[in-house]
């Protein structure tokens, strides 16, 4: 089985992004890049993490208008990466051309609701309804526009899953039980979120900063 955790290489350096990548690589299933690290190092940070020989996702969470954001899919077509993100929010029009403008073998998922936001946080913005709620809402609009998954908290991807069988679902802010739960207001454990029907789990800061990053990452490879 490969394993479905996806270290978050989210640092200001790319030595030290690599070095933290190389030293885990074999008790993870791949490297997440998200908009820092995408913004401090580009096209050349990508090409470099490639190299340590396991799958990319680019977290980018694109979000614009339909053209703007297949101009953008095409763009990246050179990095080959093996997951990349757009906002649900954007519409379905938007998630459509970012589908059809990706690459063959590139999965697209779809942005339901940032694990760092809750009740609070929706009432906010406008947006009506609970977590649950709103994410329900999303998937259903992703499963609609050809999307071939969406990032959710741990918190809902059991409900979604239930509705969208062959889904592929991410699932971000995971925290080991003894951990620190840090910005993330809805997160859960790595096995209850791959219990529950994740396809990919993004695990950061409980490797990445651990003391021992290699013992952090066996210590979750060990609870799947």
């Amino acid at each position: 089985m490969t394993n479905p955790v996806y270290l978050a290489l989210d640092f200001p350096r790319l030595e030290t992004a690599e070095a933290v990548a190389r030293k885990v690589k074999d008790h993870i299933g791949g490297l997440k890049l998200g908009l820092e690290f995408f913004c401090a190092h580009g096209h050349h940070g990508v090409h470099e993490i490639a190299k340590i020989g396991l799958p990319l996702f680019l977290d980018l969470k694109l979000h614009d208008i339909p053209n703007t954001v297949a101009g953008a899919m095409q763009s990246i077509h050179v990095l080959e990466p093996a997951i990349v993100t757009v906002h649900a929010s954007g519409g379905r029009a938007m998630m459509e051309d970012a589908k059809a403008a990706a690459g063959e073998h590139c999965k697209v998922v779809a942005v339901t609701l940032l694990t760092s936001l809750d009740d609070g946080d929706m009432a906010a913005t406008g947006i009506g309804g609970t977590p649950h709620d709103q994410v329900m809402r999303l998937a259903d609009l992703a499963h609609a526009a050809g999307l071939d998954g969406i990032v959710c908290s741990g918190h809902e991807v059991g409900a979604v899953h239930a509705q969208w069988k062959d889904g592929y679902f991410v699932v971000p802010g995971l925290r080991l039980p003894e951990g620190t739960l840090g910005d993330q207001k809805r997160a859960v454990t790595p096995r209850a979120a791959r219990d529950a029907g994740a396809s990919v789990l993004v695990v950061g800061r409980p490797i990445s900063r651990a003391e021992d990053p290699v013992a952090a990452a066996r210590a979750i490879e060990a609870t799947l």
